[in-house]
């Protein structure tokens, strides 16, 4: 297994097969890494280990329930497991709280994009519920990553993309619109 990608760290090129739409014909596009842009965007990918689960979907709609947070925060929202594009579809069509998904469910059905961040599992070879914030430089600029039976904080997650925007000093606990640390 890979070593981790960590803080700093350029996030890896990738052409990938992702879900976008329930819509007949227009369900699938690939999606490739483009994230060193003009237009600073930032990106939050995150992944889990396995469709038609049942800790999955929590964090999926959860995310989902926060997209425009994130819209609001110019960042981009990716979704990721090693499962298929045919299965994310099928899933998405099956299960109500993803059926109306805001962001695109990416397939890394060759599994080298998860083995490439270190987030492969070893002896299932899924991938860990790994949370990458990318900056818009496509450096990785905060990692997370929980065991397979723990459920990921959407809103940890927001809350340290704001203190990374704000390219101060943040305390802890810091929230958005409290004071930084003045040195």
């Amino acid at each position: 297994m890979n070593r981790l990608l960590s803080i700093g760290s350029e996030f890896p090129q990738f052409k990938k097969q992702a879900v976008v739409s329930l819509e007949k014909g227009k369900e699938f596009a690939e999606l490739v890494n483009d994230f060193k842009n003009e237009d600073n965007r930032w990106t939050v990918m995150f992944w889990w280990p396995k469709d038609f689960t049942f800790v999955c979907p929590t964090e999926i709609a959860e995310f989902n329930k926060a997209f425009d947070e994130f819209r609001d925060r110019d960042t981009t929202l990716i979704g990721a497991s090693t499962d298929s594009e045919f299965v994310h579809l099928a899933w998405r069509h099956d299960h109500e709280d993803l059926r109306g998904l805001q962001f695109p469910m990416l397939a890394d059905t060759s599994k080298s994009l998860a083995e490439e961040l270190g987030i492969l599992e070893a002896n299932e070879r899924v991938a860990y519920r790994a949370t990458f914030i990318i900056d818009p430089d496509n450096v990785i600029r905060f990692v997370s990553v929980n065991d397979l039976n723990v459920g990921r904080n959407v809103e940890e997650v927001i809350r340290v993309l704001d203190g990374l925007q704000t390219d101060e000093l943040c305390p802890c606990n810091w929230k958005k619109g409290e004071a930084t640390l003045n040195v």
